[in-house]
């Protein structure tokens, strides 16, 4: 089941993230499906770490974008989304490459939302695994 309630696309996302901290870190959304949202990024200078490795803030932030966006995506035209909690735990390095997030959707509620946000590298094999607890809020009306 599709739970997009606004247009969304790959176009759409990567504009609107120009000039932001996700544009200077690299990150491109490549795949909406009817439940996820994922994008890439590179493990290079700019996301490492002194030691070489790619900076576990970097992997929260790809973690929180993806999820604070697909919420925004997945609520009314009435409704926005923001972050309240998140976690990461970090189970393998990367030093090279490219990482791949993916968002999923385990609690789509009235009031919060919860998403799970698996990073992993070319190979497949899990890097981070984040989860972010969303507040749903309605937009004020102007007047």
């Amino acid at each position: 089941m599709k739970i997009w309630k606004k247009p969304i696309s790959l176009d759409i996302l990567n504009q609107t993230s120009q000039n932001t901290l996700i544009d200077h870190l690299g990150i491109v959304y490549t795949e909406i499906t009817d439940e996820t949202l994922s994008a890439t990024m590179p493990v290079c200078s700019f996301t490492h770490q002194p030691l070489g490795m790619l900076h576990g803030g970097a992997s929260v932030v790809l973690a929180e974008t993806l999820g604070s966006v697909a919420a925004n995506f997945a609520v009314s035209e009435q409704e926005f989304c923001v972050g309240l909690d998140i976690n990461a735990n970090h189970v393998r390095s990367a030093r090279e490459g490219t990482v791949t997030g993916t968002a999923v959707s385990l609690h789509r509620g009235v009031s919060t939302q919860v998403w799970q946000i698996n990073i992993t590298d070319e190979r497949g094999r899990l890097i981070c695994t984040s989860r972010l607890t969303i507040a749903v809020r309605k937009v004020r009306q102007q007047g």
